[in-house]
């Protein structure tokens, strides 16, 4: 899938994952549990399509996880590198997760966004997305 300004936005393949994981550390906030070799490998093997990629010129500018477990729509790691932010990389990457849940059969999109990162806020707000204040996520690491 290919947008304006030369922004490619594609699915990640197995040997992306080291470039990915390394993005991440440096675009993206906080850390998950599942950020490491075997985590983002087990997520292309189960869904080849949920990691989308965004790149300029060949290089990795933007990350977003789009899941779907035939019930619920849900995003993650949407992250665009410091120096490429606000060029537009976001709303793409939104667009192409949203035409895949839609595509899938999918009707509401839950995303999870860090309490602390009230820039991801206004992203998100800005695409459309309000906050659910009913709702709370409940984890444990097994």
């Amino acid at each position: 899938m290919s947008t304006p300004d030369d922004l490619r936005i594609r699915h990640a393949v197995p040997t992306d994952v080291a470039p990915v994981l390394a993005f991440w550390r440096e675009a993206a906030e906080g850390t998950s549990i599942s950020d490491d070799p075997a985590g983002v490998g087990r997520l292309l093997a189960r869904d080849p399509e949920a990691l989308l990629l965004a790149e300029r010129g060949g290089t990795l500018v933007g990350t977003v996880i789009a899941g779907f477990d035939g019930w619920r729509c849900s995003a993650y790691r949407l992250a665009v590198h410091p120096a490429h932010r606000r060029q537009g990389i976001a709303t793409a990457l939104l667009a192409a997760m949203e035409d895949r849940f839609t595509a899938l059969g999918g009707r509401r999109v839950d995303a999870m966004v860090l309490e602390a990162n009230t820039r991801a806020h206004g992203t998100w707000g800005a695409a459309g997305y309000v906050r659910e204040d009913r709702w709370r996520r409940w984890v444990k690491p097994v």
